[in-house]
């Protein structure tokens, strides 16, 4: 059982936290023709945009409530209702997921109710869906808002009818967590239909924030992702796969609302990890393993024979959101190697049942501060973590949101044995390239030579 360290600083330096509403905000973006909605001041979400468009090198729609020093004080929910109006009326989106501010939440505002009053004035625009969540981004995380504003999602757009599981017997829900890259969304989508079954991602980001040339007019709305049609079908699916520990309580409210039994994974990388999700869709199906993967399985068990003398009893630090590192920190233990420091932004209880012997809830400065307590070799973060590494003189593995240095981060692969087997590989390369070299040995035996050989007179013929 891991101990967890709490905060002790009364300020945050050089923060590793990435705020809870835009967590939030990127699971709206998994939703087909939706638009986030920040109720909070324009910059807040200017803030926010900046995050995405810098992290997937998109446009990526957001909107605002527009809340000014007046309505901060007084109360801005007529600019909830305003908002809504104007959105619905221009951009006829089919959901709207209105999410919360530091600033809005502060102030006290109640977006339940806003809505509520949108909906009694404005009866014309019933039919677009609004989802509102409470995130404030002085609490929680990136992980954890996404995880309430999937938990929304379900509380508020799927039905309760627990007596349809299994009318389609080829349909498998799949709630994804905020660290799942669109890379890791398409190993998931392809391990599921090579059974013969079909992918239901909730939310899906594969297919609107994937990095993709379309075809389509320019939009204001998002593209691709799950459509509202798909997401009432969940109570008539086969199960409902879970990854991400932090989607745990989204999940209990999909099994109460639809009766679908569901199984739980923590993550997708390592070889023990795959290989339960890949025999978990065999069940379902009642499929045997397709020989691809196995000839992929037999690749990383090689990856691993080769990065053994390296990652053997080598040292990394790790800092992101809990889901993140305790996939690490399971990888990395399976191959010998140890954590000299692991830190999150906040508080998971999974960290406790199955992290790392001990985690610091804190910042970069934490980071850094433990990573040389425990000289680490390698450090695992975002790239807000460039400086910290350069200050260490240890490699960067970018992980996690935001990556804004080097292009291609965020449709990395992570998952699966062929995502495992480059992580392995990266993590290697990274320690060799650093490697100073190995000081030159000196027996002992020679210098006690070489002293009597100074000692003994010299001969002269």
């Amino acid at each position: 059982m891991a101990e967890l360290i709490s905060r002790k600083k009364a300020l945050a330096v050089s923060p590793l936290k990435v705020s809870s509403t835009v967590g939030a905000a990127l699971a709206f973006l998994g939703l087909h023709r939706s638009m986030p909605l920040m109720h909070g001041s324009q910059g807040c979400t200017a803030f926010a945009k900046v995050f995405f468009v810098r992290h997937f090198r998109e446009p990526v729609p957001l909107q605002t409530t527009a809340m000014d020093q007046v309505g901060s004080i007084m109360g801005a929910d007529d600019n909830i209702i305003e908002a809504l109006r104007v959105i619905c009326e221009k951009q006829q989106p089919a959901v709207i997921g209105l999410v919360t501010t530091g600033l809005a939440e502060t102030q006290g505002c109640d977006i339940q109710r806003a809505v509520k009053d949108f909906r009694a004035e404005y009866p014309e625009y019933a039919g677009h869906a609004v989802v509102a969540v409470n995130t404030p981004d002085y609490t929680g995380s990136f992980e954890s808002g996404y995880a309430l504003a999937v938990k929304g999602m379900l509380d508020s757009l799927v039905r309760d009818d627990t007596g349809r599981s299994g009318l389609r017997p080829k349909q498998v829900n799949v709630l994804c967590g905020a660290n799942l890259t669109p890379g890791d969304l398409e190993f998931v989508s392809e391990s599921i239909e090579s059974f013969g079954l079909r992918a239901l991602l909730v939310p899906d980001l594969s297919g609107s924030l994937d990095g993709h040339l379309d075809d389509a007019p320019f939009n204001a709305l998002t593209t691709g992702g799950l459509t509202l049609a798909d997401l009432a079908t969940v109570n008539d699916s086969l199960a409902t796969l879970v990854i991400g520990a932090s989607m745990n309580e989204a999940a209990d409210v999909l099994r109460r609302k639809t009766g679908v039994p569901d199984f739980r994974f923590g993550h997708l990388m390592g070889l023990d990890a795959v290989d339960d999700w890949l025999m978990t869709l065999s069940r379902l199906s009642g499929q045997p393993v397709p020989g691809r993967w196995q000839r992929h399985r037999r690749q990383l068990q090689d990856a691993m024979l080769d990065t053994h003398f390296m990652l053997g009893d080598a040292r990394i630090a790790l800092g992101g959101d809990p889901d993140l590192v305790l996939g690490f920190d399971k990888l990395l233990r399976n191959m010998g190697a140890h954590t000299a420091a692991a830190v999150v932004p906040a508080r998971s209880t999974a960290l406790v049942l199955d992290g790392p012997d001990t985690v610091q809830i804190g910042d970069l400065e934490d980071l850094e501060q433990a990573a040389r307590r425990g000289r680490a070799q390698v450090l695992i973060c975002n790239s807000h973590a460039v400086e910290t590494a350069q200050r260490l003189d240890i490699p960067l593995l970018r992980a996690g949101f935001p990556q804004y240095d080097l292009l291609g981060g965020f449709q990395r692969q992570w998952f699966g044995y062929r995502g495992t087997q480059q992580a392995l590989f990266d993590l290697a390369n990274l320690i060799v390239g650093h490697h100073s070299g190995i000081a030159p040995y000196h027996s002992v035996y020679a210098q006690k030579t070489d002293a009597a050989d100074a000692a003994r007179p010299s001969r002269r013929h």
